[in-house]
C-alpha cells in the first residue's frame, strides 16, 4: 500500500485483507471477518491500552487459527479481515453504529469519538470495501469455473456477556438457507452428545449484524453458514486444533455432497 496524502493506510500497514490457499481445490470459501486486531498507524491505538485491544472487543480470539486449520483440511481458499473490528467492523451494515463503536462492551473507544464523515469514509474505502471486494472476487472466481461455492464464516464469542454465563460451546447461525446448518447441527449433536450446541445462539443469523453472510451468501443464493465458538475454548493453539477438528469432522459429509453446490432460487 502506498501512502498518499490523507490516506488512512500507510505503506507499513498491513493489507485490508489476506487470502489463504488461493488455488485450493475445495468448493467452499471460508471467511473470517475479525481475524486481526491490527490498527492503522495513522490511528495510533485508538486511545486504548494494549490489554483492551487484545480483548474480544478488538477481534475474534482464536477464529483465525481455526479458519487456517479448516482451510488446510478441506483445501479451500479463505479471506481474512486485516484490521480490528474497532477500526471498522466488516460484519456490520455501514449504517450500524456498532460498526465503528464509540463504546465496545462498556469500554469507551476515544479514537472513535467525533470521527468526521471524511474520516469514516476512509475506513470504509480503505478497509471495508477492499475486504468485501476480495470475497466477491473469490466467489466470482468459483463461478468462472462453474462452481457454486459454499460460504462459511468463522467467529468466536465471549464466555460471559453482561453477566450471563453462556452455556454453549459452539453455535450455528443461519437465516433462510438451511442446507448447511440443519445437517451440521445434527452432526455436531450426534458426534458430541456432551456439548451444548447453539441453534442461532448465542446470536441469531436472522439479526442484521451478520452482514458478510447476508450480503455474499444469502443474497447470492449460496449455501452458507456462520459458526461461533466460545473464546475460552480456542484461546490456545491446542484449543483451536481441538475445535477445528470437532467442527471439521461434522462438516466432512456435508461438504462432500455434490448436491450442496447449487444456487438457491426461492
Amino acid at each position: 500500500m502506498s501512502h498518499h496524502a490523507g490516506a488512512l493506510l500507510g505503506q507499513d500497514d498491513p493489507a485490508p485483507f489476506e487470502v489463504l490457499n488461493e488455488n485450493g481445490k475445495g468448493h467452499s470459501l471460508f471467511v473470517c471477518d475479525h481475524a486481526s486486531r491490527a490498527i492503522p498507524k495513522s490511528l495510533g491505538t485508538l486511545g486504548l491500552p494494549e490489554e483492551e485491544r487484545k480483548r474480544h472487543i478488538g477481534w475474534d480470539i482464536g477464529a483465525r487459527k481455526v479458519t487456517e486449520i479448516l482451510v488446510e483440511r478441506f483445501d479451500c481458499p479463505a479471506v481474512l479481515g486485516g484490521y480490528s473490528r474497532l477500526v471498522i467492523d466488516c460484519n456490520r451494515q455501514l449504517w450500524d453504529p456498532t460498526g465503528m463503536p464509540e463504546i465496545a462492551d462498556q469500554t469507551v473507544v476515544p479514537g472513535n469519538k467525533n470521527v468526521s464523515p471524511t474520516e469514516h469514509m476512509k475506513r470504509i474505502r480503505e478497509i471495508f470495501l477492499p475486504y468485501h471486494g476480495a470475497i466477491e472476487e473469490r466467489i466470482a472466481n468459483f463461478h468462472a469455473h462453474k462452481i457454486v461455492p459454499a460460504l462459511i464464516a468463522i467467529h468466536s464469542f465471549t464466555p460471559v456477556f453482561q453477566g450471563f454465563e453462556r452455556p454453549w460451546e459452539i453455535g450455528v447461525l443461519w437465516d433462510q438457507d438451511d442446507r448447511i446448518p440443519v445437517p451440521l447441527l445434527a452432526k455436531l449433536r450426534e458426534q458430541n452428545p456432551d456439548l451444548t450446541i447453539g441453534d442461532n445462539e448465542p446470536y441469531s443469523g436472522q439479526h442484521m449484524a451478520d452482514y458478510t453472510i447476508d450480503h455474499h451468501g444469502e443474497a447470492g443464493g449460496l449455501p452458507c453458514v456462520s459458526i461461533e465458538i466460545r473464546q475460552d475454548l480456542i484461546d490456545t493453539d491446542e484449543g483451536c486444533e481441538k475445535w477445528a477438528k470437532i467442527l471439521g469432522d461434522a462438516f466432512v459429509d456435508i461438504l462432500a455432497d455434490p448436491n450442496l453446490y447449487k444456487i438457491r432460487r426461492d
